[in-house]
């Protein structure tokens, strides 16, 4: 028989034999108003809101740019999976309380058996497990709040926010960007199609109504996982036929990240050599981006599903409020299409990052590759250091760099995984936090000198034990006498 359990109960009592939270220790700074602001309020923005109140580092404001909790985040919105395509048993936005992990959550909902008998966490229960976390644990979100330009002032920035479609400067000390997957860059559309009419195209990470699609025709360019999630998607919602384009003469069908996966490589990635963890993410590139198992045969399972192999978009234009792709020399009609085909790290496309971005260290001005493994888009990724920090391209021109944390997929190169999902938050949060709470700690450490060499009261006096000190001349011999 199953078991069933309070949820809330349970956290409480994880977090009480974890004891409280320290207080805040850093010390107020004149014209500071947040010492961490972090951009976007997500399963990765409130993971670290949690860990930093448990680092004893207040004065953190999170903010997101969505108008509500409904609205944030992708997995009630440009999610299109059915199951998330980690393992539940990642260590998630948790770190290592294991009474607020999703395991403990889904068990008091639905019972051990229930859990036990999934095997990756369904993407509706995932986000209503955030959103219970980010409840239960009374994570404060800035939504409607947007990031519009990061200035460097000194040893601090300026940040430029538009609040409610107000304009307002705030001031910060540190900056963790949990901005999801266009955070250092734009979504990726190719020229041949890029130029169709809005009304007849649209990214994977755009809000799509998929409803209007129903006996329509629809092309998804692009073979990874976003592109099969939503053909499938287009599908199921009544479309009379979809068409998946794949340059690759076959699928990419080998997750070779997977050999990344064991402790030893994962927990000592940063420490790796360029050479290496460049060829690892060359590797990655050339097997290509595998959409899961399922995501194929959520497609596959219809008749109406067609899938064209080794067929690039060589040309595309509108025609009478349809679209006319060319593909391996023979002409498509359709009514609508999706370009499932990802993201390019590209900082200056981001308006916020527009003063800092001449001055980031990227892959190509570390380390030059062997001819035969150039990759210009891999080339564009910021070389972040262990804490995922911007460092400077030019040493001593920019110092400020090292305040801001990268927790985004333009972490790739550098970490060895995608930054931002599941599987990185284990390893990379706490090292984050751990340089944050030294940076802040070494930066104000005549005020902690002095606090360490503070007067400390006494706990008790000489009466709490006077009547127990020894006196010899109130004995009759002392306890030498008698020993030879």
């Amino acid at each position: 028989m199953d078991e069933f359990f309070d949820v809330d109960g349970e956290a409480r009592r994880a977090l009480d034999l974890l004891g409280p939270a320290p207080e805040n220790w850093v010390p107020a700074r004149a014209g500071i108003d947040h010492d961490v602001l972090i951009v976007g309020g997500g399963q990765t923005g409130c993971a670290f809101a949690f860990a930093l109140r448990r680092a004893g580092i207040g004065r953190v404001s999170v903010i997101d740019a969505a108008n509500d909790a409904g609205t944030a985040g992708v997995w009630l919105n440009r999610a299109r999976m059915n199951t998330l395509r980690t393992p539940k048993t990642l260590v998630g936005p948790e770190g290592d309380v294991a009474g607020l992990s999703f395991r403990a959550w889904y068990e008091a909902r639905y019972g051990r058996d229930a859990y036990g008998s999934i095997e990756r966490a369904p993407r509706r229960e995932w986000a209503a497990y955030l959103a219970w976390f980010r409840t239960f644990l009374d994570i404060p979100v800035r939504y409607g709040v947007r990031l519009s330009r990061i200035e460097p002032a000194g040893d601090s920035f300026r940040v430029h926010l538009e609040v409610d479609g107000e304009a307002r400067v705030e001031t910060v000390r540190k900056i963790v960007l949990c901005n999801g997957v266009a955070g250092n860059g734009r979504a990726f559309v190719p020229d041949v199609v890029a130029h169709l009419p809005p009304a007849l195209l649209a990214h994977t990470s755009q809000a799509i109504d998929f409803s209007a699609l129903r006996g329509k025709s629809v092309a998804v360019i692009g073979a990874a996982a976003s592109a099969f999630d939503a053909a499938a998607t287009a599908l199921e919602a009544g479309a009379a036929d979809v068409h998946l384009f794949a340059r690759r003469a076959a699928l990419a069908a080998k997750p070779v990240s997977r050999t990344r996966g064991y402790p030893g490589a994962y927990d000592n990635y940063h420490g790796l050599p360029d050479a290496l963890r460049w060829s690892q993410a060359r590797r990655f590139r050339r097997e290509g981006s595998t959409a899961p198992r399922d995501s194929i045969e959520r497609v596959t399972r219809f008749a109406n599903f067609r899938l064209h192999v080794g067929a690039a978009i060589e040309a595309a234009r509108a025609v009478d409020k349809r679209i006319v792709l060319n593909a391996n020399g023979d002409a498509f009609a359709f009514d609508f299409a999706i370009a499932g085909t990802g993201f390019a790290v590209d900082l200056a496309a981001r308006p916020e990052l527009a003063d800092i971005a001449p001055h980031v260290r990227l892959w190509r001005d570390q380390y030059t590759p062997p001819p035969a493994d150039a990759d210009a888009a891999l080339g564009a990724h910021p070389y972040l250091g262990e804490a995922l920090e911007y460092l400077e391209k030019t040493p001593g021109a920019a110092p400020w760099l090292r305040n801001i944390h990268v927790y985004n997929p333009a972490g790739f190169v550098s970490a060895g995984v995608p930054v931002g999902d599941v599987p990185s938050m284990r390893r990379d949060i706490p090292a984050v936090v751990r340089r944050i709470s030294r940076d802040l700690f070494h930066a104000d450490i005549d005020t902690h000198a002095a606090r360490l060499d503070a007067d400390v009261p006494a706990d008790f006096d000489a009466t709490l034990y006077a009547a127990n000190v020894w006196n010899a001349q109130e004995h009759d011999q002392p306890l030498s006498q008698g020993i030879s």
